[in-house]
C-alpha cells in the first residue's frame, strides 16, 4: 500500500489542489516502511492525481477536495479519505489501525465575487466517517 498526505509542516495541508508536497508512505504487513516528502512542482488540480499515480499512490488522505479531483482520484483507482487535519504521520497511523475519523463530504468551493476571490474549505454536516461507517 502507498500512501499519500496533502502535506505542510507535518500537518495534513487543507486544500488538495493547493498542496506544494505530499509526503508518501510505503506500508507493508501494517507498518509504515519508508516514507518522504515530494514536491509536486506546481501541479495544479487536475493536474495532481495524475501525480500520485505515477507515483504508484493508492490511497490519499488530504483535508478539502473539489469534485473535479475527486473524480479524477476515484479514475485513477486512488482510495479517497477527505476531510481529514492533524498530524500526517498521525493519521497515516490512525488510517492503518482502522480509527481514522474523516468525512466524505468535505468539499472545496471556491467563490470569485466582486470583491476579490475568497476560498472556504469546509465540510457537511453529516459527522465524521471511520473508514466508510458514517454516523458512527
Amino acid at each position: 500500500m502507498k500512501i499519500a498526505v496533502t502535506y505542510e509542516n507535518g500537518q495534513v495541508f487543507q486544500h488538495f489542489g493547493h498542496t506544494a508536497q505530499f509526503k508518501l508512505y510505503t506500508v507493508e504487513n501494517g507498518e509504515v516502511t519508508h516514507s518522504v516528502v515530494v514536491d509536486t512542482n506546481g501541479s495544479g488540480h487536475g493536474a495532481l492525481a495524475g501525480f500520485l499515480a505515477a507515483q504508484n499512490v493508492d490511497t490519499l488522505i488530504c483535508g478539502g477536495i473539489g469534485g473535479g479531483a475527486r473524480t479524477a482520484l476515484a479514475q485513477a483507482g486512488i482510495q479517497l479519505y477527505p476531510g481529514v487535519s492533524g498530524n500526517a504521520d498521525a493519521k497515516v497511523a490512525e488510517l492503518i489501525a482502522g480509527t481514522l475519523l474523516f468525512n466524505p463530504d468535505t468539499v472545496c468551493a471556491h467563490h470569485h465575487g466582486e470583491h476579490g476571490g475568497t476560498h472556504q474549505c469546509h465540510s457537511h454536516e453529516g459527522g465524521e466517517c471511520r473508514h466508510g461507517h458514517c454516523g458512527e
